[in-house]
């Protein structure tokens, strides 16, 4: 997958970053420690795992990367959820944008594991 680059990797280092400003808003108690802990790893890992993906050694690897930073993704909107349904920032409409921006980057991501799953039946 070498030479191909695409706005999707500053798109998901904004994505953290702003997973990050969350995780700091949270309140420190138990749950929005345990919250805070698994959603900085969850959160961070789409863009850290994308990077990987580009550097993939095959079209498989790369749909196994992709696949992953999937289910990370999907891992923070359960996350995001909690802290909606629990009001663990207020106001919840807070977390309106960046819930929005984690279902489009899911949408994208499965589109794109979709695409490159087609291509590879293509080429075998």
């Amino acid at each position: 997958m070498p030479g191909r680059v695409f706005d999707l990797e500053d798109r998901l280092v904004d994505f953290s970053s702003r997973i990050i400003d969350i995780v700091e808003a949270l309140p420190t108690s138990r749950a929005g420690n345990y919250i805070a802990a698994q959603l900085i790893r969850c959160g961070l890992a789409p863009s850290l795992l994308y990077g990987e993906a580009q550097a993939a050694e095959s079209r498989d690897d790369f749909i196994h990367k992709m696949k992953i930073v999937l289910k990370e993704l999907k891992e923070t909107r359960v996350c995001l959820k909690l802290i909606r349904k629990k009001e663990m920032i207020k106001p919840v409409s807070k977390l309106d944008n960046i819930f929005k921006e984690t279902e489009e980057l899911i949408a994208i991501i499965s589109k794109s594991i979709e695409t490159a799953k087609k291509n590879n039946q293509k080429n075998k």
